[in-house]
């Protein structure tokens, strides 16, 4: 009954469409969730995400759950997450993409899931990382452990979701370092993040991580663009 009385007051709707979702539906209703342009990038390792980083840094695995368009649900979806501050929406992708990861004996041997970080200025400026959720939910379909106190970002720039491909490529601001080594020694890391174009945050992300003794890298993302 209370639980009536808040969604009578507070409506828990679509992040997509706005409709009010009934009370079997979570974050997206039935209707969303089918006409989400998924990629099944997963069931084939050799996928465009897995592609973008042949020649500069070796991936063990790479995917995408959802193809990211202009001014499509995917957008609209990231959006909401990162700059409306719907936390739901990351550990719902990735509760959905973690499930998936589950049954793939290549994500089997994975140690620990590490999110791409933000930088001080941004994380204080946005209340938190819109990766940790998605990070966490893949991390407890893994069974695994989530750390995010090993990568620092340690420059500041403005938000990347605005720009051009090309010049998210010429971006050389962003640089990170590495804390608690020791931690990733000898394991296997899946890097997360939420939106991956060109691949140049992950590459610089993955070079620092490699840094540390015997360790391999995998990457799963929210999106892909396409």
């Amino acid at each position: 009954m209370f639980q009536d009385l808040i969604n009578l007051f507070y409506p828990n709707i679509c992040q997509i469409c706005d409709t009010e979702l009934h009370k079997n539906q979570n974050v997206l209703c039935t209707s969303c969730i089918n006409e989400l342009p998924i990629t099944n990038f997963h069931l084939d390792n050799e996928n465009p995400v897995r592609k973008v980083f042949y020649g500069r840094v070796p991936i063990e695995n790479a995917t995408s759950l959802l193809v990211f368009k202009k001014k499509g649900s995917v957008q609209k979806l990231i959006h909401r997450l990162k700059y409306r501050g719907h936390r739901e929406i990351g550990s719902y992708i990735g509760a959905w993409i973690g499930a998936e990861l589950a049954k793939i004996n290549s994500y089997k041997d994975i140690d620990i899931v590490i999110p791409v970080p933000l930088h001080k200025k941004k994380l204080e400026a946005r209340g938190f990382n819109q990766v940790e959720g998605f990070g966490q939910e893949i991390a407890k379909a893994l069974n695994i452990l989530y750390i995010d106190d090993v990568l620092l970002k340690t420059s500041f720039s403005t938000t990347q979701t605005l720009k051009t491909r090309l010049a998210r490529w010429g971006n050389t601001e962003e640089s990170f370092v590495l804390f608690n080594s020791e931690k990733i020694k000898n394991k296997h890391i899946l890097l997360v993040d939420d939106l991956i174009t060109t691949g140049a945050t992950l590459e610089a992300c993955a070079d620092v991580l490699l840094e540390a003794e015997n360790v391999k890298i995998s990457i799963v993302t929210m999106a892909f663009t396409a």
